[in-house]
């Protein structure tokens, strides 16, 4: 059983979705540290000049846990991001099928970070037609810290493999724990597809909002070709 592992993103781009792809079983790193300027608030759609950043404020400070993070409703940010979507995707050919859930999901008053990435993961994991068993960490009682930590969740959900980033495993990841665990561990071997955008050149590791708005039903089949395309 290949399990992957990751924190909850906001508006998570293709890589993220290509792990819920791959994997049986994913899991939400939802109770683990905040990250300042990470990926947890923020990600990247694409206008007439290239990449917008679309950042949900919050409340938080140095060490606190995610599960704590609360969203900022004092800046406007859930008029300025359903108006952005809207100005940059509304010539996009399957637009009116995901307008009516992202406007209802920011006319919302929403207190917390988690709750609202896990509101959009759902609809988007659905939208793709993933089937991938999820769980949150915070279901599974699990202690120890860095890789320790993903090693007792892969044990937890019953898992053999691990599928991770390449990246992890140039800075924190210690393989040695997996091997002595029984535990294997595959390397996403994965680069983001090429598919008809709006605005110009192509620009790849958007937010999977944009692959849905154009390309739709299509969407799960580009994202995991491009697996079989670079090794899979």
């Amino acid at each position: 059983m290949l399990v992957a592992i990751h924190q909850p993103h906001y508006l998570p781009w293709l890589r993220y979705f290509e792990k819920v792809a791959r994997a049986d079983v994913f899991i939400l790193l939802d109770n683990v540290q905040f990250s300042k300027n990470g990926w947890q608030n923020r990600n990247n759609i694409k206008g007439p000049a290239g990449g917008v950043l679309l950042t949900v404020p919050v409340h938080a400070h140095l060490g606190q846990r995610l599960d704590s993070v609360a969203i900022d409703n004092d800046a406007p940010w859930r008029k300025k991001h359903w108006r952005t979507i809207h100005q940059h995707y509304a010539r996009a050919k399957h637009f009116r099928q995901h307008a009516p859930f992202l406007e209802e999901t920011y006319a919302r008053p929403w207190k917390r970070l988690n709750e609202l990435n896990a509101h959009l993961f759902q609809y988007l994991r659905a939208a793709l037609g993933f089937d991938t068993q999820v769980f949150s960490a915070s279901q599974l009682s699990v202690n120890g810290s860095a890789t320790e930590r993903l090693v007792n969740l892969v044990k937890a959900v019953g898992g053999t493999r691990y599928y991770t980033g390449a990246f992890a495993l140039e800075t924190y990841l210690e393989p040695k724990r997996f091997a002595d665990a029984g535990i294997g561990v595959e390397i996403q071997n994965w680069q983001s597809p090429r598919y008809p955008q709006l605005h110009g050149d192509y620009l790849p590791d958007l937010s999977i909002l944009d692959l849905l708005m154009n390309c739709g039903p299509e969407a799960r089949a580009i994202l995991c070709g491009a697996a079989r395309q670079h090794g899979d």
